[in-house]
C-alpha cells in the first residue's frame, strides 16, 4: 500500500468515524443549511450544551469536514466538502465493485441454468 492510499484510507476512516454520531451529522446538516455559524448558535438548535457542540465540532474539524475561523471573539464554523466528497467517491467505487461482482454471479447462475436445461 502506498503512502497516498494509506492517507486516503485514514481520511475515509476519520470521516466515517465522525459521521457515526447523530449529533455530528445534525451539526453538518445545520452548517450546510445555514452556512457559517458559531458553536453557541448551533447549540441553541440542539439538545446538547455549547461545550458538547464544541467537542463535536473538534471531531468534525479533525476529520476535515468543518473548519473554524476566528472572527473577533467568536469562532465561526463552516462545512468543508472535500473530505465528504472523497468519502463519497470511495463509497461509489465500493458499490460499483459489488455491482460487478453481483453481475458476474448472476451471469454464472444464468449460464448454469441454461446448461442444465
Amino acid at each position: 500500500m502506498t503512502d497516498d492510499s494509506r492517507r486516503a484510507d485514514e481520511a475515509v476512516d476519520s470521516v466515517l468515524g465522525a459521521l457515526a454520531d447523530p449529533t455530528r451529522r445534525r451539526l453538518l446538516d445545520l452548517l450546510g443549511a445555514q452556512g457559517e455559524s458559531t458553536a453557541t448558535t448551533l447549540a441553541e438548535q440542539l439538545p446538547v450544551s455549547r461545550q458538547a457542540v464544541v467537542k463535536h465540532l473538534a471531531v468534525l474539524d479533525a476529520a476535515g469536514l468543518v473548519s473554524g475561523s476566528r472572527v473577533g471573539r467568536e469562532v465561526r464554523y463552516e462545512v468543508r466538502p472535500a473530505a465528504l466528497n472523497a468519502t463519497a467517491r470511495w463509497m461509489d467505487a465500493l458499490a460499483a465493485d459489488w455491482d460487478r461482482r453481483l453481475a458476474n454471479i448472476k451471469r454464472a447462475a444464468e449460464e448454469a441454468e441454461r446448461d442444465s436445461s
